[in-house]
């Protein structure tokens, strides 16, 4: 053979090398395996800690999903470098994807209809919990543990500050109950108008004798009160029950 096939076959086998995984022996596979173990636990510890918290408050997107989401986003970061091979250029492009099918995940939380956007906080924590799974993989497990003990203050101690001082709206689901629907929708209406709000989703049904009429309304804690406080004063309404609105963040 001469030496141009020499060169050709070396190129060829060259080129083949980059296609193919890191080559590793026993001891390293059983390194790297103990390694992998231990930065996969620690990313399932630290997802369901944020998990726990939008359990709690009865989010869709709870303790499994946010375990699984921060899980996998580790070990695609894990997997990442070796399915690089070691005449990789990019060992970092499997990871780099995981933000793409985040955002995807991410938007099929929030919902937006005629008064409200929904879900932002949903896709914003499982986001978060994604970089949190990313950091365990790559082996950061304090920035990672950081970002978790961030993440969990945000969503429940400055969640709860916001509703305490009246800074954030909130949707309720108001219940009246009477004996005339009509005579309680116009009552209803007069307490929106004090309160310059606009009557949206407005449902009337019947049990027997009692006539109902549910209602949404997104505004603070304040607003709120002040509202149940109109609505009890009107004497066509005998009974007004609120209800948390389950796609309330």
């Amino acid at each position: 053979m001469d030496e141009t096939g020499m060169i050709a076959i070396t190129l060829i086998h060259s080129a083949a090398s980059f296609s193919l995984p890191v080559a590793l022996g026993d001891l390293e596979q059983q390194i790297v395996s103990n390694e992998a173990v231990k930065r996969l636990l620690v990313a399932c510890a630290l997802g369901s800690l944020v998990g726990i918290e939008r359990e709690w408050k009865g989010q869709s997107a709870g303790i499994r999903t946010n375990l699984l989401i921060c899980l996998a986003c580790a070990f695609f970061t894990l997997m990442s470098p070796i399915l690089a091979g070691d005449n990789g250029s990019n060992k970092g492009q499997v990871a780099a994807n995981i933000v793409q099918g985040i955002g995807f995940l991410g938007a099929g939380l929030i919902l937006h209809n005629k008064v409200r956007v929904s879900g932002l906080a949903s896709a914003a924590s499982i986001f978060s919990v994604a970089s949190i799974g990313m950091a365990c993989g790559a082996g950061l497990y304090l920035p990672a543990l950081i970002a978790t003990i961030i993440v969990l203050v945000a969503m429940a101690i400055i969640g709860f500050v916001e509703w305490k001082v009246s800074l954030k709206s909130y949707s309720l689901i108001y219940e009246a109950r009477g004996s005339d629907s009509d005579n309680m929708l116009v009552s209803i209406l007069d307490a929106m108008d004090k309160q310059n709000l606009r009557l949206y989703g407005v449902e009337r049904d019947s049990i027997g004798v009692l006539q109902r009429i549910t209602f949404s309304l997104a505004a603070t804690r304040r607003r709120h009160e002040h509202m149940t406080t109109l609505l009890l004063a009107e004497p066509a309404i005998s009974q007004l029950k609120t209800f948390r609105d389950s796609e309330e963040d």
